[in-house]
């Protein structure tokens, strides 16, 4: 093991959330690691879509709060170029380990990541106001 995967994991943190013994490995890796991993990158996110927002000529800022979620909601789903460079920020820091753990189930695993993202991002709508 090279010395990435130990400053991986310490620069992550610890594990967020519960794995009892009824957990599935899917459970365990989306609080060992999607969990860490999206905490970590979290101010990286926002940026990035407010840059999603600015290149996405869409008025945005003007629209509700149900219509900000649900363009934050399409916008991760539909998008497969902006999803997959979203995956890429949370890929970018597995360990080898979790990274071939990841690659045996990706498909599920893509979705809890997406889904865990979208729901972050939402939570934070607040933050995507325009900015003078």
């Amino acid at each position: 093991m090279s010395a990435r995967d130990p400053f991986l994991r310490d620069f992550r943190g610890e594990m967020i959330g519960t794995v009892t013994s009824q957990s599935s490995a899917d459970e365990f890796f989306q609080n060992q690691t999607l969990r860490p991993i999206l905490k970590l990158q979290n101010d990286l996110f926002i940026e990035v879509f407010r840059n999603y927002i600015a290149k996405s000529k869409t008025d945005f800022y003007n629209f509700n709060v149900e219509k900000k979620l649900t363009f934050i909601e399409h916008s991760i789903q539909r998008d497969i170029k902006f999803r997959n460079s979203l995956k890429g920020i949370v890929i970018g820091l597995f360990t080898l380990e979790e990274y071939n753990r990841y690659i045996q189930n990706s498909s599920d695993l893509n979705k809890r990541m997406m889904s865990m993202l979208i729901e972050r991002l939402k939570n934070q709508v607040q933050l995507f106001e325009l900015q003078f």
